[in-house]
Protein backbone atom coordinates (compact mmCIF):
# COMPACT_ATOMS: atom_id res chain seq x y z
CA UNK A 1 0.00 0.00 0.00
CA UNK A 2 1.10 3.58 -0.66
CA UNK A 3 2.04 5.82 2.27
CA UNK A 4 1.41 9.33 0.89
CA UNK A 5 -1.41 11.62 2.02
CA UNK A 6 -4.90 11.27 0.59
CA UNK A 7 -5.18 15.05 0.40
CA UNK A 8 -2.45 15.30 -2.24
CA UNK A 9 -2.78 11.92 -3.92
CA UNK A 10 -6.51 11.22 -4.08
CA UNK A 11 -6.72 12.04 -7.79
CA UNK A 12 -4.46 9.05 -8.40
CA UNK A 13 -7.33 6.62 -8.47
CA UNK A 14 -7.07 2.83 -8.45
CA UNK A 15 -4.24 2.81 -5.88
CA UNK A 16 -4.21 2.57 -2.09
CA UNK A 17 -3.49 5.91 -0.42
CA UNK A 18 -2.84 6.55 3.27
CA UNK A 19 -5.78 8.43 4.81
CA UNK A 20 -7.56 8.97 8.08
CA UNK A 21 -11.16 7.84 8.42
CA UNK A 22 -12.27 11.49 8.34
CA UNK A 23 -10.36 12.10 5.10
CA UNK A 24 -11.91 9.00 3.59
CA UNK A 25 -15.44 10.11 4.51
CA UNK A 26 -14.84 13.54 2.98
CA UNK A 27 -14.39 11.91 -0.41
CA UNK A 28 -16.73 8.93 -0.05
CA UNK A 29 -19.65 11.16 0.91
CA UNK A 30 -18.88 13.89 -1.66
CA UNK A 31 -21.40 13.86 -4.54
CA UNK A 32 -18.59 14.81 -6.95
CA UNK A 33 -17.27 11.27 -6.48
CA UNK A 34 -20.61 9.49 -6.67
CA UNK A 35 -19.47 7.34 -9.60
CA UNK A 36 -16.46 6.09 -7.70
CA UNK A 37 -16.12 2.80 -5.81
CA UNK A 38 -14.65 3.27 -2.36
CA UNK A 39 -12.61 0.98 -0.13
CA UNK A 40 -11.00 1.67 3.25
CA UNK A 41 -8.69 -0.79 4.98
CA UNK A 42 -5.92 -0.43 7.57
CA UNK A 43 -5.85 3.38 7.33
CA UNK A 44 -5.64 3.39 3.53
CA UNK A 45 -8.30 4.33 1.00
CA UNK A 46 -8.81 3.28 -2.61
CA UNK A 47 -11.06 4.99 -5.16
CA UNK A 48 -11.81 3.16 -8.40
CA UNK A 49 -12.98 5.31 -11.30
CA UNK A 50 -12.12 3.01 -14.19
CA UNK A 51 -14.58 3.21 -17.10
CA UNK A 52 -16.99 0.30 -17.19
CA UNK A 53 -17.42 -0.95 -20.75
CA UNK A 54 -19.38 -3.85 -22.23
CA UNK A 55 -16.93 -6.52 -21.02
CA UNK A 56 -17.37 -5.68 -17.33
CA UNK A 57 -21.06 -4.86 -17.72
CA UNK A 58 -21.81 -8.12 -19.53
CA UNK A 59 -20.02 -10.29 -16.99
CA UNK A 60 -21.65 -8.30 -14.19
CA UNK A 61 -25.02 -9.47 -15.52
CA UNK A 62 -24.16 -13.10 -16.27
CA UNK A 63 -22.87 -14.06 -12.82
CA UNK A 64 -26.12 -12.99 -11.09
CA UNK A 65 -28.08 -15.23 -13.50
CA UNK A 66 -26.07 -18.19 -12.24
CA UNK A 67 -26.36 -17.33 -8.53
CA UNK A 68 -30.05 -16.34 -8.50
CA UNK A 69 -31.24 -19.24 -10.68
CA UNK A 70 -29.27 -21.79 -8.69
CA UNK A 71 -30.61 -20.44 -5.38
CA UNK A 72 -34.18 -20.26 -6.69
CA UNK A 73 -34.18 -23.82 -8.01
CA UNK A 74 -32.63 -25.12 -4.77
CA UNK A 75 -35.04 -23.11 -2.57
CA UNK A 76 -32.17 -21.18 -0.99
CA UNK A 77 -32.98 -17.72 0.34
CA UNK A 78 -30.86 -15.08 -1.41
CA UNK A 79 -30.80 -11.25 -1.40
CA UNK A 80 -28.57 -9.46 -3.92
CA UNK A 81 -26.95 -6.02 -3.67
CA UNK A 82 -25.15 -4.54 -6.70
CA UNK A 83 -22.45 -1.91 -6.10
CA UNK A 84 -23.61 -1.29 -2.52
CA UNK A 85 -21.28 0.26 0.07
CA UNK A 86 -20.77 -1.61 3.33
CA UNK A 87 -19.35 0.50 6.16
CA UNK A 88 -17.99 -0.23 9.63
CA UNK A 89 -17.58 3.25 11.06
CA UNK A 90 -14.00 4.20 11.84
CA UNK A 91 -12.65 0.87 10.63
CA UNK A 92 -13.39 -0.01 7.03
CA UNK A 93 -15.55 0.15 3.95
CA UNK A 94 -15.95 -1.89 0.78
CA UNK A 95 -18.06 -1.59 -2.35
CA UNK A 96 -17.96 -4.85 -4.31
CA UNK A 97 -19.51 -5.34 -7.73
CA UNK A 98 -22.04 -7.82 -6.31
CA UNK A 99 -22.83 -9.00 -2.79
CA UNK A 100 -25.24 -11.64 -1.54
CA UNK A 101 -26.94 -12.52 1.71
CA UNK A 102 -27.58 -16.25 1.46
CA UNK A 103 -29.59 -18.28 3.96
CA UNK A 104 -32.20 -17.37 6.53
CA UNK A 105 -30.12 -16.58 9.61
CA UNK A 106 -28.56 -13.24 8.64
CA UNK A 107 -29.52 -9.69 9.58
CA UNK A 108 -30.20 -8.30 6.08
CA UNK A 109 -30.41 -4.52 5.60
CA UNK A 110 -33.71 -3.18 4.22
CA UNK A 111 -33.71 -1.43 0.85
CA UNK A 112 -35.18 1.78 2.26
CA UNK A 113 -32.39 4.36 1.78
CA UNK A 114 -29.14 5.05 -0.10
CA UNK A 115 -26.80 5.36 2.87
CA UNK A 116 -23.93 2.88 3.15
CA UNK A 117 -24.98 -0.34 4.86
CA UNK A 118 -24.01 -0.11 8.53
CA UNK A 119 -22.09 -3.23 9.51
CA UNK A 120 -22.46 -2.32 13.18
CA UNK A 121 -26.18 -2.90 12.74
CA UNK A 122 -26.38 -5.56 10.01
CA UNK A 123 -24.38 -8.67 9.15
CA UNK A 124 -21.86 -8.49 6.31
CA UNK A 125 -22.92 -10.34 3.14
CA UNK A 126 -21.66 -13.91 3.07
CA UNK A 127 -20.75 -13.91 -0.65
CA UNK A 128 -18.88 -11.03 -2.29
CA UNK A 129 -17.88 -10.90 -5.96
CA UNK A 130 -15.40 -8.59 -7.72
CA UNK A 131 -15.06 -8.45 -11.50
CA UNK A 132 -11.70 -7.04 -12.49
CA UNK A 133 -9.45 -6.37 -15.42
CA UNK A 134 -7.03 -3.61 -14.41
CA UNK A 135 -7.95 -4.14 -10.74
CA UNK A 136 -7.50 -7.92 -10.83
CA UNK A 137 -4.21 -8.07 -8.92
CA UNK A 138 -5.59 -5.89 -6.15
CA UNK A 139 -8.80 -7.93 -6.09
CA UNK A 140 -6.67 -10.98 -5.26
CA UNK A 141 -4.42 -9.05 -2.88
CA UNK A 142 -5.44 -6.25 -0.53
CA UNK A 143 -9.17 -6.64 -1.15
CA UNK A 144 -9.01 -10.31 -0.27
CA UNK A 145 -7.37 -9.39 3.04
CA UNK A 146 -10.07 -6.76 3.60
CA UNK A 147 -12.82 -9.34 3.05
CA UNK A 148 -11.10 -11.84 5.32
CA UNK A 149 -11.12 -9.27 8.13
CA UNK A 150 -14.70 -8.17 7.34
CA UNK A 151 -16.17 -11.59 8.10
CA UNK A 152 -17.21 -12.51 4.57
CA UNK A 153 -17.76 -16.27 4.18
CA UNK A 154 -16.94 -16.59 0.47
CA UNK A 155 -15.20 -14.36 -2.08
CA UNK A 156 -15.11 -14.73 -5.86
CA UNK A 157 -12.78 -12.81 -8.16
CA UNK A 158 -13.44 -12.95 -11.88
CA UNK A 159 -10.63 -12.04 -14.29
CA UNK A 160 -12.77 -10.28 -16.89
CA UNK A 161 -10.22 -10.64 -19.69
CA UNK A 162 -10.24 -14.43 -19.51
CA UNK A 163 -13.47 -15.39 -17.74
CA UNK A 164 -11.57 -17.26 -15.01
CA UNK A 165 -13.20 -17.29 -11.59
CA UNK A 166 -11.06 -17.61 -8.46
CA UNK A 167 -13.24 -18.58 -5.50
CA UNK A 168 -12.12 -18.51 -1.88
CA UNK A 169 -13.73 -19.83 1.27
CA UNK A 170 -12.93 -17.62 4.26
CA UNK A 171 -12.69 -19.01 7.75
CA UNK A 172 -10.95 -17.76 10.88
CA UNK A 173 -9.47 -14.72 9.12
CA UNK A 174 -7.85 -16.73 6.33
CA UNK A 175 -8.92 -17.92 2.89
CA UNK A 176 -8.33 -20.89 0.60
CA UNK A 177 -9.22 -21.74 -3.00
CA UNK A 178 -12.36 -23.79 -3.57
CA UNK A 179 -13.82 -25.41 -6.70
CA UNK A 180 -17.37 -25.66 -5.34
CA UNK A 181 -19.26 -22.97 -3.46
CA UNK A 182 -19.71 -23.47 0.27
CA UNK A 183 -22.54 -20.94 0.66
CA UNK A 184 -24.33 -22.38 -2.41
CA UNK A 185 -23.66 -26.11 -1.91
CA UNK A 186 -23.49 -28.00 -5.18
CA UNK A 187 -22.63 -25.01 -7.38
CA UNK A 188 -19.40 -25.73 -9.23
CA UNK A 189 -17.18 -22.73 -9.98
CA UNK A 190 -16.43 -24.27 -13.39
CA UNK A 191 -20.11 -23.86 -14.27
CA UNK A 192 -19.88 -20.13 -13.55
CA UNK A 193 -16.91 -19.96 -15.91
CA UNK A 194 -18.85 -21.90 -18.57
CA UNK A 195 -21.72 -19.40 -18.35
CA UNK A 196 -19.25 -16.54 -18.84
CA UNK A 197 -17.71 -18.34 -21.81
CA UNK A 198 -21.13 -18.87 -23.39
CA UNK A 199 -21.87 -15.14 -23.08
CA UNK A 200 -19.36 -14.51 -25.88
CA UNK A 201 -21.61 -16.20 -28.43
CA UNK A 202 -25.05 -16.66 -26.81
CA UNK A 203 -27.73 -14.24 -25.73
CA UNK A 204 -29.19 -14.09 -22.23
CA UNK A 205 -32.19 -16.24 -23.10
CA UNK A 206 -30.01 -19.07 -24.41
CA UNK A 207 -27.78 -18.94 -21.34
CA UNK A 208 -30.76 -18.90 -18.98
CA UNK A 209 -32.36 -21.91 -20.67
CA UNK A 210 -29.05 -23.79 -20.49
CA UNK A 211 -28.68 -22.94 -16.80
CA UNK A 212 -32.20 -24.10 -15.96
CA UNK A 213 -31.68 -27.37 -17.83
CA UNK A 214 -28.30 -27.91 -16.16
CA UNK A 215 -29.53 -27.15 -12.65
CA UNK A 216 -32.62 -29.33 -13.07
CA UNK A 217 -30.36 -32.24 -13.99
CA UNK A 218 -28.30 -31.80 -10.82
Amino acid sequence: MASSSAITQVLETDIWVKATWEEFLAFADDSAWEKGKFYYYQEHMRVEMSPVGPLHARHNSIIPYVVILFAALRNIRVVQFANASFRKTGIGEFQPDIAYYIGSDLRVPPADNNSPIDLNEYDPPNLVIEIGASSFNDDLGSKRLLYEDAGISEYWVERANTGEVFAFAINGGGSGRIQQSRVLPGLEIALVEEALNRSQTQDDGEITRWLIQTFNQG
